[in-house]
């Protein structure tokens, strides 16, 4: 027998705070979808559309490991208790303000993430480290508007910088040293199997760098409002999301020669992007008009949203399967168990 109300869908099963998911339920009355509430271990979500047998809601301010229990408010103290299979992150630290992914350093397991700032603005620290406890030290204030961060194979980390057009060199000492510069906008960054360090100028170039700091251009790209973001894939193409005032944005594949070709289109605002090791793209985007982290599938033909999640603009894996986000303003950690694909 049904239970009205009944809660028996969640999808995605994993958010943050502020997230929009989709529950499906036992059909009600239209008056009493009007009135619905859903409750998450106590907080209340907000509703932003309900119908007879499904409703969009936002996820509270709450951190919970599976199960989580959804309580549906129906009105007339009348409630139906739902147990589903939910993550809701949680957040490991604030007062940041990234514009691409996180990084993770491969040697320490340190999390890095920028308090970049708007554009020109000097903040005292703008480069992070967080423990996985929470715990917060200072790196650098030396690099203005540092944009991606990235190790090579060497475990050297390098930072764009979108004011200057400048790639750094962060050593031991974190001190700040000129690697590349005359790169336009520099915003995305990522090293290829080789060794070989590629950077994106938002404007409209893809620059190839070698190891002692020399660039030459390798590809174009269409400019992009925000910031190129550039990972390499298991088959070491480049891909890139930039996104434009489209809100049917494409993620662009370069062969090893510098052609571009679409490897998947229809995302809204796609930012920072990584692979898993099983060759699974993951993308901050919009799909189908909801924000979260997107999965994209080797093929590129199939998409679907696997963290619910608003103001996203990067992600990266932790070397314990770990899938960190970040807001522009937050980082929160999901234990989803994803492996993320090796270090070239």
């Amino acid at each position: 027998m049904s239970t009205p109300g009944k809660v028996e869908r969640i999808d995605p099963k994993a958010g943050i705070p502020g997230g929009e998911v989709t529950l499906e339920y036992e059909s009600v009355s239209a008056v009493s979808a009007r009135a619905l509430d859903f409750n998450f271990h106590g907080a209340s979500g907000t509703v932003t559309a309900a119908g007879r047998t499904r409703a969009l809601v936002r996820l509270p301010e709450i951190s919970a490991l599976e199960p989580v229990q959804v309580v549906t408010n129906l009105g007339a103290d009348n409630e139906i208790a739902s147990t589903l299979r939910l993550l809701v992150g949680r957040k490991i630290t604030g007062d940041v303000h990234p514009v691409t992914n996180p990084t993770f350093d491969p040697d320490d397991g340190l999390l890095y993430v920028t308090r970049s700032g708007s554009r020109g603005e000097h903040v005292p620290i703008s480069i992070l480290a967080v423990e996985a406890n929470g715990v917060v030290e200072d790196v650098s204030g030396d690099i203005m508007n540092p944009t991606a961060i990235a190790f090579d194979r060497l475990g050297r980390m390098f930072v764009t910088s979108r004011f200057d057009g400048v790639v750094y060199r962060v050593g031991r000492e974190r001190e700040p040293i000129a690697f590349a510069g005359d790169l336009g906008i520099a915003t995305g960054l990522a090293f290829n199997r080789d060794g070989e360090m590629f950077v994106g100028d938002r404007s409209g170039t893809i620059y190839r760098i070698n190891e002692i700091g020399e660039s030459s251009k390798w590809a174009e790209h269409e400019p992009s409002v925000s910031a190129y973001h550039l990972a390499f894939g298991p088959d070491d193409a480049l891909y890139v999301t930039g996104p434009t005032v489209s809100s049917f944005d494409s993620i662009t594949r370069f062969n090893e020669e510098g052609i571009g070709s679409t490897f998947y289109r229809g995302l809204g605002r796609p930012q920072g992007l990584a692979f898993d090791r099983q060759g699974n793209l993951y993308v901050a985007a919009s799909l189908k008009g909801r924000r979260g982290i997107v999965r994209i599938s080797p093929d590129g033909r199939q998409a679907e949203i696997v963290v619910a999640g608003m103001n996203l603009v990067g992600l990266a894996f932790s070397p314990h399967g770990e899938m960190v986000v970040a807001t522009n303003e937050a980082v929160y950690g999901l234990p989803l168990g994803i492996e993320g694909a090796l270090v070239n």
